[in-house]
């Protein structure tokens, strides 16, 4: 079996969305900690980037965190549909997560409330349902194989 790059842009094109989003998420988390960081300066309060408790700081890590925590899973099953099953339904079901991704800051808000808002299951459950979808796919095609 022979790998063509012009079969696998659409994986690869996902995948470049996906890195390109989580280099966003990561700009997006160092820009609210430097303007936090000067905004508390000037009131005179010490910002502590790792215990505060800062809601905005929160919900920027929390961002980035999730996303990172997701990776693996995503880009390992999103290349074994790829390769094994097709790159159609890889590409598809990647274009979805990775739109559920980005909609995920959207849906947590600006600012870590006490408790998660429901808006954030659409986004994560979308991702999960993708996952779940790659997952099948592989094991329909190892169980028929």
């Amino acid at each position: 079996m022979t790998l063509s790059i012009t079969d696998q842009t659409g994986p690869i094109v996902v995948t470049l969305a996906y890195l390109g989003l989580y280099y966003g998420f990561q700009v997006h988390q160092l820009r609210v900690k430097v303007r936090l960081q000067r905004e508390y300066l000037e009131r005179g309060e010490k910002f502590d980037r790792y215990f505060g408790q800062d809601r905005e700081m929160l919900a920027a890590d929390r961002t980035q965190l999730n996303m990172l925590e997701h990776m693996p899973p995503l880009l390992v099953l999103l290349w074994l549909n790829a390769v094994f099953i097709g790159p159609r339904g890889a590409t598809i079901g990647g274009a979805i997560y990775v739109a559920a991704r980005a909609l995920y800051p959207l849906m947590l808000g600006s600012r870590l409330g006490r408790s998660i808002r429901a808006q954030v299951l659409i986004a994560t459950g979308l991702g999960y349902a993708v996952l779940v979808y790659f997952m099948g796919a592989l094991i329909w095609a190892l169980l028929a194989g």
